[in-house]
């Protein structure tokens, strides 16, 4: 149990909270398999607090479907933003987003998300939040110039990192291993008197898969994992320099993505 009631406030809660207050009783009444992501979990595990006008509901992707539908009794506007990771719940300016894998395709929603998520109360509803393990899997790839998550991360592991399963970090983001350790190199920076905060064995374990991949001979083929991190960033090596697109080969999304586009342009 991660403590007291994340967004409770002094005061009458305001239109957005009434709705999630409303939203997460009958995700609980309806006995659907969901945790709690975004500013809820950031305020659970970094102590950070924002203000927000969205919810992040996370699930299976074979629980969407029920989800939804329990939302939608409530009377507000279902949209299939993204067929692959996203769809949303409206009901005026209030918004739930709800998740089940991730932009890239990387970062599916699966029973290991709720085998290690912790319980919490948001509004004085009982729900549980996303593991923080996850959170950095999954926060790693969001990082162009008008979402950058890096903060995020180097928040939570200065809160959670001598708490964190690590190899289980470090089994998710598997092949993008790179990715993980290019944000720990920069949590070294931001906080030198926090760095025990990421074991030295996962320093070194990253270090010597970087000298090894160094090591090697370079790929002959011209790919840019760049649209791993931003849809948008890096259209021109596709466009114009040549390079193969590897977020489109690997996840079948094509050249453009416009919903993925809105999703890290937000706030959140």
């Amino acid at each position: 149990m991660l403590g007291r009631d994340l967004l409770s406030r002094v005061g009458d809660p305001n239109e957005s909270e009434t709705f999630f207050t409303a939203a997460l009783g009958a995700l609980r009444r309806g006995n659907v398999p969901f945790m709690i992501g975004g500013a809820y979990a950031v305020r659970a595990y970094a102590g950070i607090f924002r203000d927000t006008k969205d919810l992040d509901v996370f699930c299976c992707p074979e629980n969407v479907r029920r989800a939804l539908t329990v939302l939608g009794a409530l009377g507000c506007r279902i949209e299939w933003t993204h067929p692959t990771w996203l769809a949303k719940a409206l009901s005026g300016p209030a918004m739930i987003d709800v998740i089940f894998s991730s932009g890239n395709g990387r970062c599916r929603v699966d029973e290991i998300w709720h085998r290690h998520a912790r319980e919490t109360a948001v509004l004085g509803v009982p729900v549980r939040v996303i593991p923080p393990e996850e959170m950095i899997w999954s926060k790693a790839y969001v990082q162009d110039r008008f979402r950058f998550d890096g903060a995020d991360i180097a928040h939570l592991i200065r809160r959670q990192g001598r708490r964190l399963d690590w190899r289980r970090l470090l089994d998710r983001m598997d092949r993008d291993w790179a990715v993980l350790f290019a944000h720990l190199v920069t949590f070294h920076f931001i906080y030198p008197s926090e760095r025990t905060a990421v074991p030295t064995w996962v320093m070194r374990e990253l270090g010597g898969r970087l000298d090894r991949q160094v090591a090697r001979r370079a790929p002959r083929a011209s790919i840019c994992r760049g649209r791993m991190l931003t849809p948008h960033d890096y259209e021109i090596d596709m466009a114009e320099w040549g390079y193969h697109d590897a977020p489109r080969m690997q996840t079948g999304r094509g050249r453009s993505d416009p919903a993925h586009d809105r999703a890290h342009r937000r706030p959140g």
